[in-house]
């Protein structure tokens, strides 16, 4: 696997993911690309280099002893993380997860989902915990 995308937005589950892309990318010696996707507003000026979010990945990274590329992206956050990958040539990418209100699981409002489908290559979805189960049920 030459490279590995992390979609990376300092959440529980973003933050349990980069942890897991890490270990992958030491595991496979790949190549760490880590995303933060930020909207895209009429008028707004995009501050130059990587936005907090990604400083405070690349630290994280750094502790552990790697060197990541950082991306900033901009647009529909999905489609923004398939592209950076495809640009990569990623053979897999690694997106947190949380649980979604009724609402937006009607609406289709999972990041994991839309770039799971868009993409060709492999999705590593990473939940933010045991999903609420606790270590005493055996899970």
């Amino acid at each position: 696997m030459t490279a590995i995308v992390l979609a990376y937005n300092d959440t529980p589950g973003s933050n349990r993911a980069l942890e897991r892309a890490a270990e992958l990318a030491k595991f496979y010696e790949s190549k760490l690309v880590v995303t933060s996707v930020v909207p895209v507003l009429i008028g707004d000026e995009r501050p130059d280099g990587p936005g907090e979010e990604l400083r405070k990945a690349d630290a994280r990274l750094r502790e552990l002893g790697i060197e990541a590329e950082l991306v900033e992206a901009a647009g529909e956050i999905g489609e923004a993380i398939v592209e950076v990958a495809e640009r990569h040539d990623a053979g897999l990418i690694v997106v947190g997860t949380r649980e979604l209100s009724q609402v937006e699981r009607m609406l289709g409002h999972s990041v994991s989902e839309t770039v799971q489908r868009m993409t060709r290559c492999d999705v590593l979805i990473v939940h933010s915990d045991s999903g609420g189960r606790s270590t005493a049920d055996g899970v």
